[in-house]
């Protein structure tokens, strides 16, 4: 990898498809689009793109008998290992009794390790709704029980209850997602005891607990299906609830006399509930 590289950044006033077009049409090297610019970084150096595109500025506001504005800037900028630098950028988190953390970090001794190589905050354990569901797990799940994590991500809240000796079902309506998460079951070296792409309702069993982090207004939308596959006395770990929508999933879930709160996780402005079936 060489030192430097250059970075083109073009940012029309106006007409920004003419000059995305402009642009695609003199260069094969990569281009990023964010906040209406078009970004683009070569090895090569970029003059003759960026005379080219101010040429085309001059042209296009002569055609147009107006003044054309296009901020363009050329930078040299020195390489990093850009692997590296991700690596660096995501630290392992302590969520007790789980210690999740990337596959280039070391576990951690005396925690319950979870390996998982994260693409998103959500799923890793460093948001909100994935740490309080985790001290949930933590709390409520035991050795032998039947789990369902519904709408499963990343597979990381599967994970930790397989981890505790739980026995999971994990499902998603994103194929993608269950295969990630399979993926993230391997690198445990575990497996979930059944994964399917679809809904809960494709469930066939009734579960001790049913985990759901999805957001609120999907949670309503499925209430029934959450409640169905949950045993008597089991119960619903239900979170991706942002704070001002709370008591709209609360009502929803104990509109039946035979529900009811036994815990609510807040944290910041995301909380986590768990209700019983009785």
């Amino acid at each position: 990898m060489d030192r430097y590289y250059y970075e083109l950044t073009v940012k029309p006033e106006v007409y920004y498809e003419l000059f995305l077009d402009l642009i695609l049409s003199l260069t094969t090297e990569a281009i990023q689009e964010i906040d209406e610019a078009i970004i683009i970084r070569s090895q090569d150096n970029l003059d003759d793109i960026k005379d080219g595109i101010e040429a085309f500025t001059s042209e296009l506001s002569n055609a147009f008998n107006t003044v054309i504005k296009c901020d363009i800037t050329l930078e040299k900028k020195e390489n990093q290992d850009w692997i590296k630098v991700y690596q660096q950028s995501v630290q392992p988190i302590l969520v007790e009794p789980f210690y999740i953390h990337p596959s280039w970090n070391d576990p951690k001794d005396g925690y319950i390790n979870i390996s998982i190589d994260p693409t998103l905050a959500f799923g890793s354990g460093h948001h909100e709704t994935t740490a309080s569901c985790l001290k949930a797990i933590g709390q409520y799940v035991k050795k032998d029980m039947s789990i369902c994590d519904v709408g499963c991500g990343s597979g990381i809240l599967g994970i930790a209850a397989t981890k505790l000796g739980a026995i999971v079902d994990i499902c998603d309506t994103d194929d993608i997602a269950v295969e990630d998460a399979l993926k993230n079951f391997n690198i445990n070296n575990i497996k979930p005891n059944r994964s399917w792409d679809g809904s809960a309702a494709l469930a066939n069993k009734t579960y001790d607990i049913v985990i759901a982090n999805i957001v609120a207004d999907v949670l309503i939308f499925i209430h029934k299906d959450l409640k169905k596959i949950t045993k008597d006395g089991g119960m619903m770990i239900l979170s991706g609830i942002m704070n001002q929508y709370c008591k709209k999933v609360i009502d929803k879930f104990l509109q039946d006399k035979n529900y009811s709160l036994v815990d609510q996780i807040d944290q910041n402005e995301w909380t986590t509930l768990i209700i019983k079936k009785d």
